[in-house]
């Protein structure tokens, strides 16, 4: 059983949640409050940090100025390691080379000296088998690439302690532009909380990039009841197709800059182009480090839902979203419902921190009224029809609680996909709650560890490089 710390933290949880959706439900559009604005309690933030003091850098970008999507970028430290030139060396054997740490760690050390101057538990069961382009000021005279990469480390050191120069954070060299998966994360919040850049989604955010080498975009979807059904679905599939136009543009601004002018001279061939269509558009730590072929949907909760709608809008899009390839996604508890229970959802009803009374609130939320039914296709994934052919989902990690009263639904999702031969094992956490691996309070528990684990275990056998296939 759950602790008594947890039970009576679940408590607190539940009442405070109650009173927040209740209120938001009070604040309807209605003629009083024509806009329908609702008033969230101040969440904690973790800033964008773009160094790697802990193996991870940060930044947030603004990708859709009509609806103020934005989403955090958060690149491990192990892409400054240069690409192994040997396809058929262990994976592990990827070690940064002496004199690129030393560089680094100088640079650092000028970056630090700038700114001073101014327990046991059972595991798990399992089931099924199977924004702007780098810029470098100096003597006056800014300097910019093709496609967002400064041309040494000497960039760095530049932007960090140069004379007159702004330090902007990491800024990738032509010398390591290693390549790494990416992953399309959504936090969890039940619809109408959450936030790409809380404290809690930041950890987690870090520790899953550190563990599956990826690089993760944590995606800030609009929230209800402001932004009914389907704003949170479209701003996912708006983040995939963005991610698909990142890599378009990062070729093309490539392309374009290497074709010199006939006839000798030092300048690039159409580069005005280049600046102003290109580079300025290229996120530099994607175009870098961004290998968009290789791309994980990662959802928590109610995030779920929208990375496995997501995942079936890119099935249906098929060639047209490359070179973005979808190869796997994890659903971590994921937020359905139906209207026929479950024996979870009867029996779970009153369950730790997401009961079914609070979750119900959340659905009137966040369907439209005139749509709402626990049946709807956002919410119910054994409906027919509800997109393309099971067969062609992606491979699909399902992460339960042992105590989450969605937890067999979710299953039950899973061995459909099985059915039809889709790698979709379920992992179930004994002893464990919903959000039992993403919330604040539970993020740094052993089981929260070991389920981060688990996840890079089955994720790394779809990204890696062939010649480095994982295995388990």
């Amino acid at each position: 059983m759950p602790s008594v710390a947890v039970k009576l933290y679940s408590v607190f949880f539940k009442f405070l949640l109650k009173h927040r959706l209740q209120n938001r439900i009070q604040t309807q559009p209605d003629e009083s409050n024509p806009f329908g604005v609702t008033s969230r309690p101040e969440e904690t933030i973790a800033a964008a940090n773009p160094l790697f003091d802990d193996g991870v850098a940060t930044k947030d970008i603004h990708i859709d100025p009509f609806t103020s999507l934005s989403i955090r970028i958060f690149l491990p430290e192990s892409a400054l390691n240069p690409p192994e030139p040997d396809s058929k060396a262990p994976h592990k054997s990827r070690v940064r080379s002496s004199s690129k740490r030393s560089d680094l760690d100088s640079a650092h050390q000028q970056i630090d000296t700038a700114h001073q101057s101014h327990g046991s538990f059972s595991r798990r069961n399992s089931y099924g088998n199977s924004g702007m382009p780098a810029m470098v000021e100096t003597k006056g005279e800014l300097r910019r690439n093709s496609y967002g990469c400064s041309n040494d480390m000497e960039s760095l050191n530049l932007m960090s302690a140069g004379g007159g120069g702004v330090y902007r954070g990491y800024s990738p060299s032509n010398e390591n532009c290693r390549k790494l998966p990416v992953m399309l994360q959504f936090h969890g919040g039940g619809w109408v909380s959450g936030s790409s850049d809380s404290v809690a989604n930041d950890f987690f955010c870090r520790r899953i990039a550190k563990l599956c080498d990826v690089i993760v975009l944590a995606v800030g979807y609009r929230l209800a009841p402001e932004n009914r059904y389907p704003a949170a679905f479209e701003d996912g599939l708006k983040v995939l197709n963005w991610l698909g136009k990142q890599a378009n543009l990062a070729e093309c601004s490539k392309s374009m800059g290497n074709v010199r002018i006939s006839g000798g001279g030092t300048e690039f061939k159409n580069r005005h182009i280049v600046d102003t269509f290109g580079a300025s558009m290229v996120e530099p730590w994607l175009a870098a480090h961004g290998d968009p072929s290789r791309c994980v949907l990662l959802g928590v909760s109610c995030g779920a839902n929208i990375a496995d709608y997501v995942a079936r809008k890119a099935v249906e899009s098929g060639k047209r979203l490359e070179p973005v390839k979808v190869v796997a996604q994890v659903l971590m508890y994921p937020f359905f419902i139906g209207s026929i229970p479950t024996h979870s959802e009867i029996k779970l009803a009153n369950s730790y921190f997401y009961d079914k009374a609070m979750c119900m609130l959340s659905w009137k939320l966040f369907l439209p009224e005139a749509e709402f039914t626990l049946d709807h296709p956002a919410a119910n994934p054994l409906i027919p029809g509800r997109g393309p052919p099971l067969k062609l989902m992606p491979p699909t990690l399902t992460v339960v609680a042992e105590h989450d009263w969605m937890r067999d639904r979710a299953i039950a999702y899973s061995e459909e996909l099985r059915k039809v031969n889709v790698d979709a094992p379920v992992l179930e956490y004994k002893d464990a709650v919903h959000e039992f691996a993403t919330l604040d309070m539970l993020l740094k528990t052993p089981q929260a560890q070991a389920c981060a684990e688990d996840i890079a275990i089955w994720v790394k056998k779809y990204i890696s490089l062939r010649g480095h296939e994982f295995s388990y």
